[in-house]
């Protein structure tokens, strides 16, 4: 599980995340929601390690993580898939995929891949050039490439912006498929409604806070809250 507390984070002097409470659990997708510039990726970035930590504490399960560099919090198993420049583009998805499994034998590797196109399916597209793939793709081979290094945390930053709806579909039933496989699934979606229909709990963060959370049914039954902050409501 992710747990933040009274996390306070931003970019130099810049504060963007004010006493926020933060927890997503395992078989469960936790979406993070809010108008821009709300802080919803700098949220993921975090407890990644990437944004700095001001104040506050964030924890990976049990243990507390807030001084640990991104690499070690890596190694515990958290996975941010950005939304822009997630993938080798001069090498194929299958060289992606081995870039990520580089600690493995070639046995270990082939039965871990095995494993993974039973998430997200990418046999036919192996051979191909990661820059040559339109952004959905791009973003599936990024989420395959966390689980080939056995990563149980996935932090996705706005997976589905300016896809196509059929793609933008695809990626979110893999997103369903991690659930059910019981990863903890942490999604920041542009498409709030979208993202409500298929999380279990929200989070909605206005200027940095947390002004709602609850269940993900809940928050689109608020009409208010989503004519205001979620532009699904007209």
């Amino acid at each position: 599980m992710i747990k933040t507390v009274n996390l306070e984070a931003g970019y130099g002097k810049l504060q963007v995340l004010f006493d926020v409470n933060f927890e997503a659990f395992p078989g469960e997708i936790t979406a993070v929601l809010g108008p821009n510039g709300s802080g919803k990726s700098t949220l993921l970035k975090a407890i990644f390690g990437i944004a700095r930590v001001y104040n506050g504490r964030i924890y990976i399960g049990d243990r507390d993580v807030t001084k640990l560099p991104t690499h070690e919090r890596a190694r515990l198993g958290v996975a941010y898939v950005s939304q822009l420049r997630n993938v080798f583009s001069t090498l194929t998805v299958l060289e992606n995929l081995r870039m990520a499994a580089y600690q493995m034998s070639s046995v270990e590797f082939e039965e871990r891949l095995r494993e993974v196109s039973d998430i997200v399916p990418l046999r036919e597209i192996l051979n191909r050039r990661a820059g040559e793939l339109s952004g959905g793709w791009r973003q599936l081979v990024a989420i395959a490439m966390a689980l080939v290094r056995r990563a149980t945390i996935f932090m996705l930053d706005e997976p589905t912006a300016q896809l196509a709806p059929k793609m933008a579909n695809q990626v979110l039933d893999v997103v369903l498929k991690l659930r059910e496989a019981g990863y903890t699934v942490v999604l920041v979606e542009q498409n709030a409604k979208k993202a409500l229909e298929v999380s279990d709990k929200a989070y909605l963060l206005v200027s940095g806070r947390v002004h709602w959370v609850g269940p993900a049914d809940k928050l689109l039954e608020e009409k208010e809250l989503g004519r205001l902050y979620l532009g699904f409501i007209k």
